[in-house]
């Protein structure tokens, strides 16, 4: 008798020691809304220099838009990157599956191991975002498994490290609608399904906040459309690049809409109103970017630190 109850002694032992695996298995918990709350409620402080920051994601980073990031803060703001095609945080962790367009993405200085460099404890804020489309990433890309490892791994290598989400955008010819999307996506899919897991299962004294680069550029748009445009910009259109013969890619953004990111990224990252900065940039490989015109890049400074003040997830104060 005194072997059997020595055995049901071990059970709780067994379970506990068991959390991280069925946490995998059974997939994460949801953080209550009070803790959501909680954890939010509180502003980061200002960063008190420049940053060493790393980028890891697909082509909705790019390498454009981290450069002009890097000049919009000014020397001394230093960056590595990981990008692939289309790249899930599933594939960019599991070192079996595949990453497509990683030879070529990842063909420049500015590239460092993803893993090694998230885990060295160098960078003073980690970026990190979700392939789209969002849905399919959630459901069978365990984005809210992967999203809580890269966040524990960040805060592992450095604890005082801020680690980001970054919200981007769907095609233009969704079904639902861009603007329909952008609009309820946020709540829907990149809090719920990617950001609070990591509240849920890590509970970190700093919870992760976002750069809502989608929210922005939703913004804008309606502002531009409404008026009929401002300077160079006149539809949503004229944010997303083109191919050689004209026809639109409804995904990836040009100069313009790299510009309007970078600002995004700007403001969060540094708490600073990117109103009065340069909007004649260069891109990564040194060519001068296509710039928005004063007035155009003007609104989408103003509007750039309306959205990133007004959404609390982001950690700016207002």
């Amino acid at each position: 008798m005194a072997g059997w109850r020595r055995r049901l002694l071990l059970i709780p032992v067994a379970v506990l020691a068991a959390v991280p695996f069925l946490r995998d298995w059974f997939g994460p918990s949801k953080a209550e809304p009070e803790a959501v709350d909680a954890a939010y409620a509180a502003r980061l402080a200002p960063p008190e220099g420049l940053l060493r920051v790393y980028h890891l994601g697909h082509s909705l980073v790019g390498r454009d838009m981290p450069a002009m990031l890097r000049q919009l803060a000014g020397e001394g703001h230093e960056y590595e990157v990981q990008l692939g095609w289309g790249t899930s945080l599933k594939h960019h962790w599991e070192e079996d599956l595949p990453i497509n367009g990683f030879e070529r993405e990842n063909d420049h200085p500015r590239y460092r191991d993803a893993k090694e460099a998230v885990a060295s404890g160098e960078y003073d804020a980690v970026i990190l975002t979700e392939m789209v489309e969002i849905r399919d990433a959630i459901k069978y890309h365990d984005s809210g498994r992967y999203f809580p490892k890269w966040a524990e791994l960040a805060r592992k290598g450095n604890p005082d490290a801020r680690v980001y989400l970054y919200e981007t955008w769907h095609p233009l010819d969704d079904p639902e609608g861009w603007l329909a999307r952008l609009d309820a996506d946020l709540a829907r899919y990149w809090e719920k399904g990617v950001l609070l897991p990591d509240l849920a299962v890590n509970a970190p004294d700093s919870p992760v906040r976002v750069i809502p680069a989608g929210q922005v550029m939703a913004r804008f748009v309606r502002e531009v459309e409404a008026i009929g445009g401002v300077g160079n910009i006149r539809t949503r259109e004229d944010l997303f690049a083109r191919a050689e013969g004209g026809s639109l890619d409804p995904i990836h953004v040009n100069d313009l809409g790299a510009y309007l990111v970078a600002l995004t990224h700007y403001a969060v990252l540094y708490h600073r109103s990117p109103e009065g900065l340069p909007h004649e940039l260069r891109l990564a490989d040194g060519r001068t970017a296509k710039a928005p015109s004063a007035e155009a890049a003007a609104l989408m400074q103003r509007i750039v630190w309306e959205v990133v003040t007004g959404y609390q997830k982001t950690g700016v104060a207002q």
